[in-house]
């Protein structure tokens, strides 16, 4: 419990200061704030092995996609992936909840990183238009989309129907999906205290390339992640 509170607030103290330091970089061109998210990864990272002794294990290296666009759809049990797969890809674009844009210094930055936000169940003119953003933002950029499709931080045990965003990506694009697994919550719960000396495996799946129909992609991508979930837990 001590060295989960330690952890805490060690963490978000970094993430604060990092923040703060970068601050100067908003009016500046993007790629220097996109810095600063990668330095928030490696800072993830750091915490995790000096503070609980976690080892974070990549697997899969060779499946990852570098000659094409593509999307990442990625499983969800903590924040943790949400910081240190930036240090992996080129600076993903995150799907997030609008609500995230209001926090005060972390929203701006996650505004002028290029995130893509959406107001959940909800039908606005700005949900409207989600999908055409995704695509600008894809045809005008080398940076991989990511996006959780259990839509929130799940139990590592959880086996929750994918949403169907995903699909609907894969489907609008036409472009190749790089699924991923990761085991975060075992170390880093929804809630509840941290675990320490255990091991954060990041499992980056085979590529699944267009041509499969919104449902039968979508069977797919969550028969491979939770099939990789149940291997590496």
């Amino acid at each position: 419990m001590i060295r989960s509170l330690i952890f805490s607030i060690l963490f978000f103290a970094g993430i604060f200061i990092i923040s703060l330091i970068f601050l100067p970089s908003f009016f500046l061109p993007q790629k220097f704030v996109l810095y600063g998210g990668k330095l928030m990864g490696y800072w993830t990272g750091f915490c995790l092995n000096f503070f609980l002794s976690t080892k974070i294990k990549l697997k899969g290296k060779e499946n990852i996609i570098y000659d094409k666009k593509f999307f990442i759809a990625a499983s969800h049990q903590s924040m943790f992936e949400t910081f240190y797969l930036q240090t992996i890809f080129n600076s993903p674009l995150f799907i997030l909840k609008k609500e995230l844009l209001l926090i005060p210094i972390f929203g701006w930055y996650l505004k002028k990183i290029g995130s893509i936000s959406i107001k959940r169940n909800k039908i606005s003119k700005d949900n409207i238009s989600f999908y055409e953003d995704i695509s600008k933002a894809i045809n005008y950029s080398n940076r991989p989309l990511i996006i959780f499709p259990q839509a929130t931080r799940v139990l590592p045990t959880e086996r929750p129907s994918f949403k169907k965003g995903a699909s609907k990506i894969y489907d609008n694009l036409q472009i190749s999906c790089q699924p991923i697994a990761i085991n975060s919550g075992y170390v880093w719960p929804k809630e509840g205290n941290k675990t320490p000396n255990k091991e954060i495996t990041i499992s980056i799946l085979k590529p699944i390339d267009p041509g499969l129909s919104k449902d039968e992609f979508n069977k797919t991508l969550e028969n491979v992640i939770y099939s990789e979930l149940d291997l590496i837990n």
